[in-house]
């Protein structure tokens, strides 16, 4: 499995970004995606998930309300749609693909990983 990510940038606070994940290759019918971050001198840790098959979704409490995750069953691709940024959302975001039904929110249970996109928002 590939995971191709996308779309970050630098956008001024209050702006919004729109991430995207294309997966690739062989993956089973249950699966969770995930997208996690990682500031500098910090750990990574998830932002937002989503059950692939129902549809369930997670958010990390310091993005609710304010990002929202789907997916287009047909192409493979997960969104992470992020409004009202903050600097504070800073970071290397990633995609993830974990092998299982129900949502997890430790990086060690994803195996696949996207390479990783830069995330800025100034103040």
């Amino acid at each position: 499995v590939q995971l191709q990510a996308s779309g970050g940038g630098a956008v001024q606070a209050g702006r919004s970004l729109t991430l995207s994940c294309a997966a690739s290759g062989r993956t089973s019918t249950y699966y969770v995606m995930g997208w996690f971050r990682q500031a500098p001198g910090k750990e990574r840790t998830i932002v937002a998930a989503i059950q692939w098959s129902g549809g369930t979704t997670y958010y990390a409490d310091s993005v609710k309300g304010r990002f929202t995750i789907s997916r287009d069953n047909a192409n493979n691709t997960v969104w992470l749609q992020m409004n009202s940024l903050k600097p504070e959302d800073t970071a290397v975001y990633y995609c993830a693909l974990a092998n299982r039904v129900l949502i997890t929110t430790a990086p060690i249970m994803y195996r696949y990983w996207g390479q990783g996109t830069q995330v800025t928002v100034s103040s």
